[in-house]
């Protein structure tokens, strides 16, 4: 349920009624806009009187949230959330370019990837300290080590960083890490979206290989529901019955999700294509979807990569990419 405060409300009396509210056992959660202030109210919503909150002359309007996700809906939270990554802003017109390679390999390579995105406009590294899989025989990332050359390329470069989690128990390793993300095949971990829901980390959230973006959107919940809304969602591809693709682009999940939900959106068109080729156009065409950020696989030796080296950009390759965003972003 939510509650549409009338413009010129003071903060004394929404305060007042905030406070009713929580007797009435249920949560409530404030959106503060330019003209006007949305209560959110969660939890046993039948206990509350519609025509009685309805009747109170600070209140305009009263209306039930269908939609099972509710603080992650954009009815809850009318205006854009807008996340502050030591510095870096995403959201709410702000745009954010994620990029380096897939897994960390060494230090040295950290570093010169890290120099080289940042000197093309990226302003998030990205890198796999623990690698998910498919073959138990593949490569599965520095784990710990990984971790420390991604923070030894942030000292160098000032970049803040993005690495993925795979259990909670990891939690203590991912202290220093600016972004934790939450890959594919977790997107319906319970137990782990609920444990980095307590943390104040912002969370990079992927949309599952097969979900829907009910599914997508309820994961976010579980993770805003134990108090941290600091997440980034992000389109990476749904398993189809294409095969000319390692996955199908999604790019209609774009503008729904900024329908759906306050939370920004970005895309991962390296994921989601499979193929380096493809990222270019996918990534333009994302960004005219509306997308408030890319994710993009850098390597500075595609070939020799440890992990998916087909669908990674060289460091020339990816700034010119960069121009070409920019240019698309201007036109719209």
């Amino acid at each position: 349920m939510i509650a549409v405060i009338k413009k010129n409300t003071s903060k004394e009396q929404i305060a007042h009624l905030t406070s009713w509210l929580e007797e009435q056992g249920v949560e409530v959660h404030p959106s503060y806009g330019v003209d006007y202030t949305v209560l959110g109210l969660v939890g046993d919503t039948s206990k509350i009187d519609m025509e009685l909150l309805d009747s109170l002359a600070i209140v305009d309007t009263v209306k039930r949230i269908s939609d099972p996700f509710k603080q992650c809906n954009r009815n809850f939270h009318p205006e854009d959330t807008v996340i502050d990554i030591g510095g870096v802003k995403i959201g709410g017109g702000h745009f954010a370019m994620i990029a380096g390679p897939c897994s960390v390999e060494s230090r040295e390579q950290m570093i010169a990837v890290a120099k080289s995105v940042k000197a093309a406009g990226a302003t998030l590294l990205r890198g796999g300290a623990f690698k998910p899989r498919t073959s138990p025989y593949d490569f599965q990332g520095l784990k710990a080590h990984g971790i420390e050359y991604l923070l030894e390329a942030k000292k160098e470069t000032g970049m803040p960083i993005v690495t993925e989690i795979m259990n909670a128990n990891h939690l203590p390793l991912f202290e220093d890490v600016d972004v934790i993300q939450v890959g594919a095949r977790n997107m319906q971990n319970f137990e782990l979206l609920k444990e980095l829901g307590k943390t104040k980390k912002t969370i990079l959230l992927k949309r599952g290989l097969a979900n829907t973006l009910k599914e997508f959107l309820m994961s976010a919940e579980y993770i805003m529901s134990e108090g941290n809304g600091n997440i980034i969602l992000c389109e990476r591809g749904i398993r189809t019955y294409e095969t000319y693709t390692r996955n199908t682009m999604d790019i209609s999940a774009i503008p729904l999700l900024h329908e759906l939900s306050h939370l920004p959106v970005i895309a991962d068109p390296s994921h989601a294509t499979g193929k380096s080729r493809l990222v270019e156009p996918m990534a333009m065409a994302s960004v005219a979807a509306g997308a408030d950020g890319l994710m993009i696989e850098v390597h500075n030796d595609p070939a020799h990569a440890l992990c998916d080296g087909a669908q990674s950009l060289t460091p020339d390759n990816f700034a010119h990419l960069a121009g070409k965003i920019q240019k698309v972003r201007e036109i719209i």
